[in-house]
């Protein structure tokens, strides 16, 4: 039996890795979607940071399934400092100060992913992540910038939980997979009972 073909609508190489490791069968391609349009009219609308990361998810998966049979995944996160939100910074020096406004504070990573068929969202998931991010001295995040360099600028926190940037912290409470920006226990369900993996 045909498995069901699985598109994600993404070029994030995270994402792709973690479907890859699961042993999901997909191909990658660029969702097309103007993201900081997109994000600067929800802002406009108010929209939560929770919100904008699920409705960037459908917009990627919704457009990327009107040109690709079977099931297409779209994947957003979104950080969120006591409401306000956080884009990838730009540069090292934007990082720096990205990383400094976090540092003793307690925020949080949502991150959505949606599966869309024909043009249509057909399923979805938000999971939040709370990651408290310790007093670290600047002679210490100086360091931690020039060993990381622009591998920073990948994650929009600045920082790779996965490898050095771990020390970053002195509480995290979430799933894994959603802090890396693909909540998968629940996407694998999914695509079993859809027939995109085998049960």
């Amino acid at each position: 039996m045909s498995l069901t073909p699985v598109t994600l609508a993404s070029k994030s190489s995270a994402r792709q890795m973690i479907l890859k490791n699961a042993g999901v069968a997909f191909e990658a391609v660029s969702p097309g979607v103007d993201e900081d349009t997109a994000k600067a009219g929800l802002l406009a609308e108010e929209v939560t940071p929770r919100d904008i990361a699920d409705a960037l998810a459908e917009m990627k998966a919704v457009k990327v399934s009107t040109k690709r049979p079977g099931l297409v995944i779209g994947a957003d996160q979104t950080l969120d400092l006591k409401g306000k939100l956080f884009d990838k910074a730009e540069t090292l020096e934007e990082a720096r100060e990205h990383l400094l406004e976090l540092r003793g504070t307690t925020h949080k990573l949502h991150s959505a992913v949606v599966v869309a068929r024909d043009g249509r969202a057909i399923w979805r998931i938000v999971e939040t992540a709370k990651l408290s991010v310790r007093p670290f001295s600047e002679a210490w995040l100086d360091a931690y910038i020039e060993r990381r360099g622009e591998a920073l600028l990948w994650s929009v926190g600045c920082y790779e939980l996965e490898s050095e940037g771990v020390q970053l912290f002195d509480a995290v409470d979430g799933d894994y997979f959603t802090i890396l920006g693909l909540p998968l226990i629940g996407l694998l369900d999914f695509l079993r009972l859809h027939g995109a993996l085998a049960a």
